[in-house]
């Protein structure tokens, strides 16, 4: 039973990134509140790893998939079925960074992968699922995750805030898209800002900004996934979460000039001071 009431213990949700950060915290806050979670995830070892955290490792089944493979992505939802009968929501959490460089620096092949895993793999996904979450009884959810990057330009990351801001766009789509036929099935885009991870202390740390100051900035991932869900569960349309998305959003309100200049300040420094800019 979920604390505010809601029961999930019949409730079967698809968790993407599950091997990690935020996918882990979410996975494993669903279960807890006595929901079956099929973890996604390309790393087996942080699937198995998330399996072992579980309050009941019944309720995690484990799946190995790279959503930028487009074949087995199409194919995924049948797997699931197979397994545990019906689905009730997609959490689309999976993503990957971009290496802090100025757009001249990133090759091809690593844009490619950025727009295939954090853009494509995220429509694939909800695309093949979405005909199975129409036919639930009470309607299905969809949560897309976006970013702060995508939400403020931010120096070293023009690629990945695009792959963010074109998967936020879809959601937003995709919401009025539902909304227009009448379907129960929700979609809910959240703009994470910074969430304490290991990939965000691994950024800090190639920066070289003092990572008391990032940490400073950051949101537990255990907090950032419960907020996570609980804007899905309640099937709002656009959620921001952490301290520092929230002031950007609210800067870009006022001035879209405003919100980039705060990003510059940022990061800026210690972006190009790496690069001997």
């Amino acid at each position: 039973m979920d604390v505010d009431g809601r029961d999930l213990s019949n409730k079967v949700f698809v968790v993407t990134g599950a091997g990690n950060g935020i996918g882990r915290c979410v996975a494993l806050d669903l279960a807890s509140r006595g929901a079956t979670v099929a973890g996604v995830d390309i790393n087996e070892i942080g699937l198995a790893e998330t399996g072992h955290l579980a309050s009941d490792a019944s309720r995690f089944r484990p799946y190995v998939l790279d959503i930028g493979d487009q074949q087995a992505v199409q194919g995924f939802p049948g797997r699931v079925r197979a397994d545990l009968e019906h689905v009730d929501g997609l959490f689309n959490i999976a993503g990957i960074p971009q290496d802090t460089q100025p757009i001249a620096e990133v090759d091809d092949d690593r844009i490619d992968l950025l727009m295939r895993v954090n853009y494509f793999g995220t429509v694939w996904l909800t695309r093949a699922f979405l005909p199975h979450l129409e036919r639930r009884p009470d309607g299905g959810l969809i949560l897309i995750t976006s970013s702060l990057s995508g939400l403020a330009p931010f120096p070293g990351a023009a690629f990945y805030g695009a792959s963010k801001a074109a998967v936020a766009f879809f959601g937003y789509g995709l919401a009025q898209d539902l909304r227009g036929k009448k379907s129960k099935v929700t979609v809910t885009t959240v703009i994470p800002g910074t969430i304490w991870t290991d990939l965000v202390r691994k950024t800090s740390q190639a920066l070289g900004a003092p990572e008391a100051l990032a940490k400073g900035f950051a949101m537990a991932p255990e907090k950032a996934a419960r907020l996570i869900i609980d804007a899905a569960l309640d099937g709002r349309v656009r959620a921001v979460v952490g301290k520092d998305a929230h002031v950007f959003n609210g800067a870009r309100r006022l001035s879209s000039r405003l919100s980039e200049r705060m990003a510059y300040a940022q990061v800026g420094r210690f972006v190009y001071r790496s690069k001997g800019r």
